[in-house]
């Protein structure tokens, strides 16, 4: 039986006239991984803080067992700008200490690139005080994971880290004893690290059995059962799930969530988006030439980032852009954004850009475009155009797609002045869709952004005929809205990666590899490098398979069943909650299965 580490009692806070939470209770155990989703605004930053003791509740109580380890990890940092990263991170600990620790180094190594802190001046006596607020982040998160927790309550993590930062991170967290609750608008992230999710949605949180793709099952069919009116809500979440499925459900080495189930809830829903329909349209659109790259270099003052590059960018294309930080993304897109602006006349270092005269580009940069504060949200999108074509006979007006990106009417008569970063965000994507561009560069457009306004954004996006490049650490978005997936690994060259994001990792493994000396390898492996296994563990091990797939049939039989019961009781509080008691004991007993499986299989 789980230990319960914290008790959330009927908690209520309010913030003006506004409820962000309303008679709340929750609890968190030993060994939970909890991820918190939810609009921004909604309470999410709020429920954390209570629930590490850091904010009072209105009413209601908070309590935390006894000698309770917790370690929050904050959007302000608390660090000593006079201290060094030594300091903060390591403290007291000799080199040798240090260095002898395994978690001590895989920490270093997973946030920062390397023991010695390569970007960081100084190495770990680089002093915090002139550090990036990215920077001072990753020093924060570092110190937090070398000390020992019960709880670690995360706001944010993944910020300023890159595909390969956000990788290490979730396996890390899975390695970790320690509970976990954390808000995130990073999907993939959720999906890999969660067992359990809380949506806080006007003032109350709903509870979920599994990851990110388990919750939007669970929310589509929540929705469904209690025969929602809000219809596009609904089949927005609906044609998620539909990706989850069809796109790349292969995330994690067991299936996350009902499959035949979600298959019967989604069958009428399309792909995502008509490719070649798309293609065609946009080559009406655009012509036959959009970015040609020849031969070009991309410096960065003194540093050349880019050499020799040839690259073409056409009709239709939507293109991922990953890399190490540094590496040059951000400096090639503005390499080509000034060739448009200028109509050839700027060019890059060397060689030449060449840009199609059809080409309407919008670029939305890492930086939010400044406003007059006293205009109303709805008049800086009017500003730009009263109506907006989305390709396909799509057509809305400014307040309708205020609308989809979570600009209530209400909220359109706000002042811009008064808007969060995350509602800057939302509008200066709007002005640019506004502006019905035929070439969409989106450089790190999830910034700030809530998943409900993701999801929306996506929805747009699938539609929408152009060439478009996105650059982002959000790997769900990217595999979501692109189609390619091209690389700068550090080396001044761009790759096209078949196997999109999942080989980008592979190669920077490998390159991190061959950068220190190998480790000797284990005595006991077979010439294929696999574990060597006898003839009679082998057959044990397929016997034992079958044992347990045959288990397996029977646990999901149960499961189909309790669903069944869950809805037709809906009403039944009472009963309703005994029959997720035995839900979530059933879920239990399966991924422990699951897990059994997996063992077995390698030996098998």
């Amino acid at each position: 039986m789980a230990v319960n580490l914290v008790n959330v009692e009927a908690v209520s806070k309010v913030y003006g006239t506004r409820a962000l939470l309303d008679g709340v209770s929750l609890g968190v155990s030993e060994g939970d991984r909890i991820g918190v989703v939810g609009r921004n605004g909604d309470g999410k930053t709020t429920l954390i803080r209570m629930l590490a003791k850091l904010e009072e509740a209105d009413s209601g109580r908070v309590t935390h067992s006894g000698g309770l380890r917790i370690e929050v990890l904050t959007q302000h940092d608390s660090l000593d700008p006079k201290a060094t990263v030594r300091h903060e991170v390591i403290g007291d600990m000799a080199d040798h200490e240090w260095a002898g620790s395994a978690k001590i180094r895989d920490v270093l190594t997973g946030l920062f690139g390397g023991l010695a802190l390569p970007g960081f001046e100084h190495g770990l006596d680089t002093v915090i005080g002139p550090l990036s607020g990215g920077e001072r982040r990753r020093i924060a998160l570092a110190k937090l994971l070398i000390a020992e927790q019960d709880l670690i309550v995360l706001d944010e993590p993944t910020n300023h880290l890159d595909v390969e930062g956000i990788s290490w991170l979730a396996r890390h967290l899975r390695e970790r004893r320690s509970a976990l609750v954390c808000v995130t608008h990073d999907r993939w992230f959720l999906d890999q690290v969660c067992t359990r999710m809380w949506d806080v949605q006007k003032g109350t949180v709903y509870e979920y059995e599994g990851g990110y793709s388990d919750y939007v099952f669970a929310r589509a069919e929540r929705e469904r059962i209690a025969a929602t009116e809000e219809v596009k809500r609904q089949n927005l979440v609906r044609k998620e799930l539909a990706w989850l499925r069809r796109g790349a459900p292969a995330r994690t080495s067991k299936p996350r969530f009902r499959v035949e189930a979600a298959n019967e809830l989604i069958k009428d829903v399309p792909p995502p988006r008509d490719t070649s329909e798309l293609m065609k349209f946009a080559t009406t659109r655009l012509g036959k030439t959009v970015f040609d790259l020849e031969d070009v270099s991309v410096q960065a003052g003194p540093k050349l980032l880019l050499k020799h590059l040839t690259w073409q960018l056409g009709p239709g294309d939507r293109i991922g852009l990953v890399g190490v930080n540094g590496a040059g993304k951000t400096s090639l897109l503005r390499a080509m954004a000034e060739a448009a602006r200028t109509g050839g006349e700027t060019q890059p270092a060397a060689g030449r850009v060449s840009v199609g005269k059809t080409v309407k580009l919008a670029y939305l940069s890492q930086e939010v475009a400044e406003l007059k504060p006293t205009l109303r949200v709805l008049e800086a999108v009017q500003q730009v155009r009263e109506r907006v074509d989305l390709g396909k006979g799509r057509e809305m007006t400014a307040g309708q797609l205020c609308e989809t990106f979570g600009f209530s009417k209400e909220k359109q008569w706000t002042p811009v002045g008064d808007l969060s970063g995350g509602e800057r965000r939302r509008l200066q994507l709007l002005r640019l869709l506004m502006d019905e561009p035929n070439v969409l560069f989106l450089d790190e457009p999830t910034n700030d952004l809530d998943i409900e306004t993701l999801t929306q954004l996506e929805d747009v996006l699938d539609g929408w005929p152009g060439s478009m490049v996105v650059i982002s650490h959000d790997r769900f978005f990217v595999e979501r809205t692109t189609d390619r997936v091209f690389a700068l690994l550090g080396d001044a060259t761009m790759r096209m990666l078949p196997r999109g994001i999942d080989e980008y990792l592979e190669r920077r493994q490998r390159m991190t590899e061959a950068a220190v000396p190998a480790a000797p390898a284990p005595a006991a492996v077979a010439a294929d490098g696999t574990k060597a296994v006898s003839a009679a563990d082998a057959r044990a091990a397929k016997k034992e398979l079958q044992k347990i797939e045959r288990q397996l049939d029977k646990v999901s039989e149960k499961e189909t069943k309790l669903h069944a019961q869950i809805a037709d009781n809906a009403t039944d509080f009472e009963k309703v909650a005994k029959l997720d008691a035995e839900l979530r004991e059933l879920i239990g007993e399966r991924e422990e299965l699951e897990m059994r499986w997996l063992e077995l299989a390698e030996d098998a």
